[in-house]
């Protein structure tokens, strides 16, 4: 796969402009675009994260854009940490911004962590065409109180996260409905060291139903 073409720029939010990173691959098709949430500002999460930086990639070997940012804070973006309602404002203007920049595109929803909350409380908004969340903080915030989004949805989850209980996603999964797509990755941690290449083709695998994968892919 050739490496995609990258614009850095700047997206008007609630408060203050995002900083964001555009990944564009060639011959990429206009059907998609994806919008990848990062981890928690306070605790060194940006959009330059690696599992992040995973999702978008995977996301263009499939031969769509994918569109990072940074929350508000974070890097060059304005204001400051926004207790996760300010953030979920955030990937909702990055997202309507995608939409108008492809308005005949689906937008693909993803986020990990932190940007997994985030990505599920902006899908209620935003009626995603199918929404990924990697590692879900089940028990560091209010995840089980959000709705279940109507469209096909990805759940990724290491086994032996040190952050993020597994068997506490497994059993929060099972209470949905309709119930999301649950994938556990077997020596995992949370974050992915290793595994990055078993995650992206567990991306992969989800999404390639909704974009057939390219040649080189």
């Amino acid at each position: 796969m050739k490496r995609p073409i990258v614009e850095s720029l700047f997206i008007a939010g609630p408060e203050g402009r995002l900083q964001a990173s555009l990944e564009i691959p060639q011959g990429a098709f206009s059907d998609a675009v994806a919008v990848v949430c990062h981890p928690h500002p306070l605790y060194h999460g940006s959009m330059d994260n690696k599992v992040v930086h995973t999702i978008s990639r995977t996301v263009n070997r499939l031969g769509r854009p994918a569109l990072r940012f940074n929350f508000r804070g974070v890097g060059e973006s304005e204001s400051s940490y926004g207790e996760s309602i300010g953030e979920t404002e955030d990937a909702i203007a990055v997202a309507e911004w995608a939409r108008e920049y492809w308005p005949a595109a689906e937008l693909w929803l993803a986020g990990f962590s932190f940007g997994a909350y985030v990505a599920l409380r902006a899908s209620e908004n935003l009626a995603p065409a199918c929404l990924v969340t990697v590692a879900p903080p089940v028990h560091r915030f209010p995840v089980a109180e959000q709705s279940v989004p109507a469209c096909p949805w990805l759940v990724i989850q290491g086994e032996d996260d040190e952050l993020v209980d597994s068997g506490a996603v497994e059993a929060w999964t099972r209470r949905l409905q309709p119930r999301p797509e649950l994938r556990v990755m077997a020596g995992t941690d949370h974050f992915f060291h290793g595994r990055l290449r078993l995650l992206s083709q567990t991306l992969t695998s989800f999404l390639s139903s909704r974009a057939p994968a390219c040649e080189d892919a």
